[in-house]
C-alpha cells in the first residue's frame, strides 16, 4: 500500500475515534474510555502533520496553476513561481516527517527505564566519573520534567560511585535514552595527580525499559531472597536491621540487590522492580541473536561493552563514536545539556530505519 494511502486510513481512524470521545455512551464506560483516548492519542501526532501536508499540497498546487495560468501577468507569474519553490521545500520537510512517523515504533518508548551506572576500568578516578555521569543524566532528567528515583548505590572510600540503579519516570523516557547503554571513556588529569598526566577511565551505563509484572512473570519458585543489613562505604554497617534485600534469580543466576530504603518491603519491591527489567532486556537479547546483523546494527541497542563515548576533559570535547559526532561544550553535556546529542542520535537511527524500510518495500 502506497503511504498516502495509508495516512488517509490514519486520518479516517483518528476521525472516527475523535467522535467516539465526545459520545457520552462511550464517556459514561470509563474503561473503554481511557482505551479510545490512548488510540486518539496515539494517532494525534500523524493525523495532524498528514493535515498540514495536504493543506501545503492544495496551496502548491494553486500556485502551480496560477503560475500556469496563460491570463496570469508576469509579475504575478514571478510571485506563484516563488512560492511554489517555498512550498516545495515545506512539503519535503513535512513528506520526510510523515514517513518517520509511519515507521514501525519502538513499543518500549513509552515506558519509563531503570538507569544503571558502573565504574570500570580506572581505579577511584572511575567512581569519581561514574557519579558525575549520574548526575549529568539527573539533571537532564530534571529538564526533562522526569522523575528520578535511586534504587541502590555503592559508594567508594572516596565518595564516588562503584555502581548506582536509578528508576527514571515521564514521558518517553525510553525513547531519548536507549541509546546511552555502553561503555562512557573519561580522558583528564585526575585530582590525584602530581605530574599532570592524562588518565583514561571507563564506566559502563546500561538503560533498560521498566517492564510490568505482566510483560515479566516470575515464578515465586525460582528466586532466593536473602536479607541483610545495609551497609555504608568500606562495608561498615549503617543500621542494625535486616533491611537490606537481595533477590537471586535462580534459572539466570541474575543477582539484584536494593538497600537504600529502611524498610524491607519496600526494597524488596524496589529490587522486583530492577529483577523484571533485566530479565526483560535477557529476553530482548536472545530474541536479537537470532536476527541479521544488519537488523541488529538498525535497532541500535548496541553491544555494553562497545566503547560508544569519550568525554575529553582537556579539550572540553565529547565525542559519539556511533555517529561521528563531536562538541567543544563538554561542560555544558556535564551539566546535564544532553539535547543536541539524543537529537543527533535519534535522527542517525531514524535516518537507518528508513534506509532499512526502503530495502524491505
Amino acid at each position: 500500500m502506497h503511504y498516502l494511502e495509508k495516512l488517509a486510513e490514519i486520518e479516517a481512524r483518528y476521525e472516527a475515534l475523535t467522535a467516539q470521545l465526545s459520545d457520552a455512551r462511550v464517556f459514561a464506560d470509563q474503561q473503554n474510555y481511557q482505551k479510545t483516548a490512548k488510540a486518539h492519542a496515539e494517532l494525534r501526532e500523524v493525523a495532524e502533520k498528514y493535515r498540514e501536508w495536504k493543506g501545503l499540497k492544495k496551496s502548491f498546487e494553486e500556485a502551480k496553476a496560477l503560475h500556469e495560468d496563460s491570463s496570469s501577468d508576469a509579475e504575478m507569474k514571478a510571485l506563484a513561481h516563488e512560492e511554489m519553490t517555498a512550498l516545495t521545500a515545506k512539503l519535503e520537510q513535512a513528506e520526510a516527517e510523515l514517513k518517520i512517523l509511519l515507521l514501525p515504533r519502538d513499543p518500549n518508548d513509552e515506558k519509563n527505564v531503570v538507569l544503571e551506572i558502573r565504574a570500570g576500568t580506572g581505579g577511584d578516578e572511575a567512581t569519581l566519573f561514574a557519579q558525575e555521569l549520574f548526575r549529568m543524566y539527573s539533571r537532564y532528567a530534571e529538564a526533562q520534567r522526569w522523575r528520578v528515583e535511586v534504587l541502590s548505590t555503592s559508594l567508594s572510600g572516596i565518595g564516588g560511585l562503584k555502581e548506582v540503579i536509578a528508576l527514571v519516570e515521564g514521558q518517553k523516557v525510553y525513547s531519548k535514552l536507549k541509546y546511552e547503554s555502553g561503555v562512557h571513556r573519561v580522558q583528564r588529569v585526575p585530582a590525584t595527580e602530581q605530574q599532570g598526566r592524562i588518565h583514561t577511565s571507563a564506566v559502563s551505563v546500561v538503560v533498560l525499559p521498566e517492564v510490568d509484572e505482566v510483560e515479566i512473570e516470575i515464578d515465586p519458585k525460582e528466586i532466593r531472597i536473602d536479607t541483610f543489613c545495609s551497609s555504608g562505604p568500606g562495608g561498615q554497617s549503617v543500621n542494625t536491621t535486616y533491611s537490606a534485600v537481595r533477590i537471586t534469580h535462580l534459572p539466570t543466576s541474575t543477582v539484584v540487590s536494593c538497600q537504600d530504603e529502611k524498610s524491607q518491603i519496600k526494597n524488596r519491591a524496589k529490587a522486583m522492580r530492577v529483577l523484571r527489567s533485566r530479565l526483560y532486556e535477557m529476553k530482548l537479547q536472545e530474541q536479537q541473536k537470532q536476527l541479521t546483523q544488519e537488523r541488529r546494527s538498525m535497532i541500535g541497542t548496541g553491544d555494553r561493552s562497545e566503547k560508544i563515548r569519550t568525554y575529553n576533559f582537556p579539550q572540553n570535547r565529547v565525542t559519539d563514536h556511533r555517529i561521528g559526532l563531536t562538541l567543544h561544550q563538554l561542560d555544558r553535556v556535564m551539566e546535564g545539556k544532553l539535547d543536541e546529542v539524543v537529537e543527533a542520535l535519534i535522527a542517525y537511527y531514524q535516518a537507518e530505519n528508513l534506509k532499512q524500510a526502503a530495502v524491505s518495500a
